[in-house]
């Protein structure tokens, strides 16, 4: 499913980073663990085909990123890939519902009402349906987010730091309905954090220094 080997990445007149190898499979979940500047969002933004240029080998369902064009890219981060990142990046001005068939628009894909409630409804946003993103907490921001990233049914899930910013009750809300709707497609989950109280939900971590 994703597959990491020999990687390393250079930032323009900076030094290089160099990652351990690793093997992500079906329905598998793994911490990458890190201070800031260890190298754990430029990984997971590698893994997730939005830097190239990078050394070594990185796969994708056994396909090489660095020999697909944009075009590929795109397609392949719309149809198999969500993300969800620290900042959830949602359109304040629309609703909670637009902003996840948002997700689907821009991969070109169609998606049944029936997906859609059943989402809203498992993650405890069905009474927020046709409410303005600028006007939910900070939590429900975060689930809206979850939603977005697991509407077109991903291959991958990629998730960077979708903790750091909630106390702990949110936290752990956060974090098992995120493994719940990556069982929920068998999505491979890659998780991005310095949060240590994801260790006790996902044991499977690499530590980067």
């Amino acid at each position: 499913m994703i597959e990491v080997k020999g990687l390393s990445y250079c930032y323009q007149g900076g030094s290089s980073l160099y990652f351990p190898d690793f093997r992500l499979q079906k329905g598998e979940k793994l911490l990458l663990l890190g201070q800031s500047g260890s190298g754990k969002t430029t990984l997971l933004h590698l893994v997730g085909g939005l830097l190239r240029g990078y050394s070594g080998s990185l796969k994708i369902e056994g396909v090489e990123l660095s020999g697909l064009r944009e075009t590929e890219l795109d397609h392949l981060r719309g149809r198999k890939m969500g993300f969800v990142f620290q900042r959830n990046h949602l359109v304040q001005a629309l609703t909670v519902e637009q902003n996840i068939r948002l997700a689907v628009w821009l991969a070109g894909e169609k998606v049944s009402d029936e997906r859609i409630g059943y989402l809203l409804s498992h993650l405890q946003l069905d009474g927020k349906r046709h409410v303005r993103t600028s006007r939910i907490s900070q939590g429900q921001a975060q689930r809206v987010a979850i939603a977005r990233a697991v509407v077109n049914k991903p291959v991958v899930i990629l998730a960077d730091e979708p903790t750091s910013a909630l106390d702990d009750v949110n936290c752990d809300r956060v974090i098992r309905l995120l493994t719940e709707m990556a069982d929920e497609v068998q999505a491979a989950l890659l998780i991005a954090t310095h949060d240590n109280r994801l260790k006790e939900v996902i044991p499977n971590a690499i530590e980067l220094k």
